[in-house]
C-alpha cells in the first residue's frame, strides 16, 4: 500500500495528512509546537495517538525516539560508521533492528529489516513538487511504524543539513 505525503509541510508547529493510494485520509501527524524539543504525533483519521515521535533531549548523537502508549517503540540513529553517507538503524525495543539507506533528503531510500525490503520511499510516483510515497512493501508490517521511521529519518537529515542550531 503506498501512502502520499507532501513534504513541504514539515515545519514543526504543522498538521499534515498522509492519504493511502486511493486519496483517503489515513494517518494526521500533529506537530507540538512551543515544546522544549521537536515533537510530532502521528494518528488515525478518528484522532487516536498511534504514535510519538521526540527528538532525544540529552545525547552524544542526534537521535528521535517513538513511543507508543507511553512507552518507547523504536530509537532512530544516524548510522556513524558507515561508507554510505545517508544511513540510519532504527533500534525496536525487543531488539530488532531496521536499516535505513538511500538518499533521504532525495526521498529515494529503503527500509530493510535483515536485507528484507519493508518499505520504499520515493518521489519518483508523483509529478507533484514536494510530494513523496512511502511504499510498504509487506502488508503484514505497522504502517504506521514506517510512516513514522520515514518522517523521523527526514527530519533528521533536514536537522543535520541546516546545521547546529546557535540557541543551544
Amino acid at each position: 500500500m503506498k501512502y502520499l505525503v507532501r513534504d513541504k509541510l514539515l515545519a514543526l508547529g504543522d498538521d499534515y495528512w498522509i492519504e493511502d493510494e486511493d486519496g483517503r485520509h489515513a494517518f494526521l501527524v500533529d506537530g507540538k509546537a512551543l515544546r522544549l524539543r521537536d515533537t510530532l504525533e502521528l494518528k488515525d483519521p478518528d484522532g487516536q495517538i498511534l504514535i510519538t515521535l521526540r527528538e532525544r533531549f540529552f545525547g552524544f548523537r542526534d537521535a528521535m525516539t517513538l513511543e507508543r502508549d507511553d512507552r518507547r517503540l523504536a530509537v532512530i540513529r544516524k548510522k556513524r560508521f558507515s561508507l554510505l553517507r545517508n544511513h540510519y538503524l532504527v533500534t525496536l525495543n525487543e531488539g530488532t533492528e531496521l536499516d535505513i539507506s538511500g538518499r533521504i533528503l532525495d526521498r529515494e531510500f529503503k527500509v530493510e529489516y535483515d536485507g528484507e525490503l519493508l518499505a520504499l520511499v520515493s518521489r519518483q510516483w508523483y509529478r507533484i513538487r514536494e510530494t513523496y510515497a512511502v511504499d510498504v512493501i509487506r502488508e503484514d508490517t505497522d504502517a504506521s511504524l514506517l510512516i513514522a521511521v520515514a518522517v523521523c529519518v527526514i527530519r533528521m537529515a533536514e536537522k543535520e543539513r541546516e546545521g547546529p542550531d546557535p540557541e543551544q
